[in-house]
């Protein structure tokens, strides 16, 4: 049987800096707010897009990142943001993302990072995610592993 992948929950209230001249979120800031969402919920499994083992720095940058826009969110909204792993592979993270208020989809999205090595004066390599941190995201419920 295949666990269930890993689902998140935060709230995102939209700031005024985060509206163009017609008062609406900016494209542009849901990707920071899918960046925000995703490090939330790192964190909430113990968690971080930087860390460290003995061999040195590993991190996770973007390889992929889309928003498909429906509704039109604006200042001081209340956007629920659900984050999912959708695809936890060997050195790769693929996210789900879906912004609401209220019963209204507002807009989805996804987040693919590739995890890497990063040494300083070299090009960051790719890398098997460390195990102990695939175990934390495999967590069915969130919780630390």
């Amino acid at each position: 049987m295949t666990a269930a992948p890993l689902r998140f929950q935060t709230q995102r209230r939209v700031e005024f800096r985060d509206t163009d001249a017609a008062g609406i979120v900016h494209f542009s800031a849901f990707f920071v707010y899918m960046e925000q969402a995703e490090h939330e919920l790192l964190r909430s499994v113990g968690l971080s897009v930087v860390s460290h083992d003995d061999q040195g720095e590993i991190t996770f940058p973007r390889i992929s990142a889309a928003c498909d826009f429906r509704k039109p969110a604006r200042f001081e909204d209340l956007l629920d943001i659900e984050v999912t792993i959708e695809t936890l592979g060997s050195r790769c993270i693929a996210y789900a993302f879906r912004f609401t208020r209220g019963s209204d989809t507002i807009a989805t999205g996804s987040l693919t990072t590739a995890c890497c090595r990063i040494r300083p004066g070299h090009v960051p390599q790719s890398i098997a995610i460390p195990a102990p941190f695939a175990r934390r995201l495999r967590s069915r419920d969130g919780q630390r592993a």
